[in-house]
């Protein structure tokens, strides 16, 4: 039976990577919903102007869009698939991207309501790393624990067999 870490962890990550890949579907392609897609498209526009650091880099708006909705695709696959370690890499990487979200919506203006989401799931990735850590931490502690109770009983053992022999 699995414990309630585990399928705290397990859930997070599904649900968390089916949202970014839906969410970067949809910065990347009108199929899913051609107004979020437009709406998409806009918000970026803004983001470039809003930065003009981007426009010396060479980096466009669709550049930009098409950069994040990768990274928000193939991070929500690792997330949701892919088991150990990739899966935490992605957890760290799509937590990069909401932060820089919600720098971009900062900058240019937006009401709450149009970065919740990202605030929301920044937190919950967040939330999956430091659920994971915490694990970590413990097993790390146990393993220290373990091997100090082998060495005791190796230390003991020797103890008594330096006992019998001067008997």
């Amino acid at each position: 039976m699995m414990s309630p870490r585990t399928v705290a962890v397990v859930g997070l990550s599904v649900a968390l990577g089916l949202f970014f890949v839906f969410m970067g579907t949809v910065k990347l392609t009108p199929r899913l919903s051609r107004d979020a897609f437009n709406e998409m498209k806009r918000a970026y526009k803004e983001y470039a102007k809003a930065l003009p650091v981007l426009k010396k880099m060479g980096i466009t708006s669709i550049q930009l869009r098409k950069l994040i909705g990768t990274m928000e695709v193939t991070c929500g696959i690792i997330m949701t698939l892919v088991p150990g370690r990739p899966k935490d890499v992605a957890n760290f990487i799509l937590l990069l991207v909401a932060l820089a979200v919600l720098f971009f919506h900062q900058l240019v203006g937006d009401p709450l309501k149009r970065y919740a989401h990202a605030l929301v799931f920044g937190i919950l990735l967040t939330c999956r790393l430091l659920i994971i850590r915490q694990a970590d931490d413990r097993d790390k502690e146990m393993a220290v624990g373990d091997m100090a109770k082998e060495e005791q009983v190796e230390a003991d053992t020797e103890q008594e067999k330096g006992k019998l022999k001067t008997t």
